[in-house]
């Protein structure tokens, strides 16, 4: 069985149809090829945070998604409130992911550390916040690829009750 991926972009270019969302193909190519997902549904939405959330629960109640990743909206400008929404959809965090994802991006650049990613999830959903780059994107996912399907066997109770 495929695990079901939603993708949301946050990014007020984005949505006005300014600028190409160049970060998602690069998750398509390794959703497909590294996990083995289908990609469900993609929306770009305004760096807002009642549009971030909407998107994220219509991908969870609609298309029933397993996993959603989020681009963009994770630094430290102000119209950055991807971690913000994603806090108010989840009921529990997964800090590992975020963590992880920063201890690699740190090991390049000390500007890791203003990565403001969180993960969580939702029912039997998992939400990781990516950052907006494609090169940002490939780094933390792969840093945490090798473990995300353990997380979503456990999840979704396809893999047994003790995973760890």
């Amino acid at each position: 069985m495929r695990w079901k991926v939603g993708l949301v972009c946050a990014s007020d270019s984005g949505s006005r149809g300014e600028r190409e969302d160049t970060s998602a193909q690069v998750i398509r190519e390794l959703v497909e090829e590294e996990l083995f997902g289908e990609l469900v549904d993609y929306q770009v939405v305004p760096d807002e945070t009642q549009d971030i959330m909407a998107a994220m629960i219509e991908m969870m109640d609609y298309y029933q998604a397993d996993l959603i990743f989020t681009t963009g909206g994770i630094g430290m400008m102000p119209r950055d409130v991807t971690p913000e929404a994603t806090l108010k959809v989840i009921e529990r965090q997964t800090p590992g992911f975020p963590e992880a994802m920063r201890y690699a991006m740190m090991r390049k650049s000390g500007a890791g550390m203003l990565n403001r990613a969180t993960a969580g999830i939702r029912g039997k959903t998992l939400i990781i916040n990516l950052p907006g780059t494609p090169e940002g994107v490939h780094e933390c996912l792969s840093a945490i690829l090798d473990q995300l399907p353990r997380a979503l066997r456990a999840l979704t109770g396809r893999g047994g009750d003790h995973l760890l």
